[in-house]
Parts: C-alpha cells; structure tokens; sequence
C-alpha cells in the first residue's frame, strides 16, 4: 500500500513539473494536482487498456505513435473533471502526456514494491567488468 502513496506522490509531482514546463497545461495547486493524478491513475487502469485493445488495429499500422493519442485523451479527459487542473488544446495535450510520462517513469524507476527508494551499487572489478 506505500508503494501506492509513493508512486501517487511522484506522478503528482510530474504533472505539477510539467505545468511549469509547458503553457498549455495549468494547475492550479497542489490538491488540484493529487486529485488529476488520482484521476489519471484510474482512467488509465480501466480505460487505457480498453482503448488499447479498441484501437489495436490502427496502433500497429502506426507502431504503436497512436499510443501518444491515447494518452493525451486520457490527459484531457482528466483536466475535464478535476477543477483547477486544465489542459489547452490538443498539442499540450500530446506534450504534457509525453512529459508527465517520462518524468513518472524516471521517479517510479528508483522505488520498488514496497515503497521504498532503491539504487544499484556498481563496483568495478577491473577492465570491462561491473559487479
């Protein structure tokens, strides 16, 4: 259940990072942001794999590009429901999906199941050899 909280916080932060990064995408506190990554985080459990399997047929003929789309609806859907958080227009949309991705992606890489923040610690064994 901690891991839940922490990876909520971390995409929370990526969306309140990405609204200083891009014009189209304003919000306008931080409750406004937990609430849209709460949202996000159940639209895109049910919803995206919906979308997904519906749309499988053009998302092969793109190799996988309309994934982005689906993503940006999933954004906008999010910014129609929660007050306070808004995205204007479709290439904030594509823009802040992209970002508020990776950045989650990044910050969700160093916690593991249970919450906690986990490195890997390389030592050098000599030549091409890590350990």
């Amino acid at each position: 259940m901690n891991g839940i909280v922490i990876r909520w916080l971390t995409l929370t932060g990526a969306i309140i990072l990405t609204s200083y990064l891009l014009d189209g995408i304003q919000v306008s506190g931080f409750f406004s942001a937990l609430f849209a990554a709460a949202i996000l985080g159940i639209l895109n459990a049910f919803f995206r794999p919906i979308a997904l399997f519906l749309t499988l047929p053009i998302n092969i003929m793109t190799l996988g590009f309309f994934t982005f789309l689906i993503n940006a609806f999933m954004l906008k859907m999010a910014s129609g429901v929660i007050p306070g958080f808004d995205v204007y227009g479709f290439w904030s949309a594509v823009f802040g999906s992209l970002i508020i991705s990776l950045i989650s992606w990044l910050l969700n890489s160093f916690i593991n199941e249970q919450g906690k923040v986990t490195y890997i610690d390389l030592k050098h064994r000599g030549g091409d050899r890590w350990e």
